[in-house]
């Protein structure tokens, strides 16, 4: 009997800590882009992992950074595109909070023709997947953690 509660003690605090992390996300409609086109506040309460954010960016099925982007930090990866500018020196050349304003909705930055999707936007626009129509592509932490990874891209 003792071990069950245990259990179902453990369950309810896991699930009540997975339900208060995700809860602390800010909602895609709520994301503000300012006069300066960035998104000062985070997404998240968790700062940006790199290490995570280096495995979104060349996650093909999820962030797929390389299918427009040539970055040289992940020159072993192949099929870098040439769409989008290179990655080289990305955080030399914007703010975290410009990068979390490109990343979560370009389309605000660069306008509604660009190619680049809106990562962090519910929001159906030009050229989305029938299957991202109401969702969001990335969610708002691995949005964090592709802002962190590409802030460290220094010249």
């Amino acid at each position: 009997m003792k071990a069950s509660v245990y259990v179902i003690t453990a369950i309810a605090v896991g699930a009540f800590t997975v339900s208060a992390m995700a809860g602390e996300a800010t909602a895609p409609s709520q994301v503000m882009v300012n006069d300066a086109f960035a998104v000062e506040k985070s997404l998240t309460s968790t700062p940006g992992d790199v290490a995570a954010g280096r495995d979104w960016f060349a996650n093909r099925k999820l962030g797929n950074c390389l299918a427009c982007h040539q970055n040289a930090d992940q020159a072993s990866e192949p099929f870098h595109g040439e769409v989008g500018p290179t990655l080289n020196g990305a955080g030399d050349r914007w703010e975290p909070a410009q990068l979390r304003a490109i990343i979560t909705n370009p389309k605000k930055i660069f306008g509604d023709q660009t190619i680049m999707p809106a990562f962090y936007s519910d929001r159906t626009g030009v050229r989305t997947a029938k299957k991202f129509a109401g969702k969001t592509i990335l969610s708002a932490q691995q949005v964090e953690d592709i802002v962190a990874y590409v802030s460290t891209l220094k010249e």
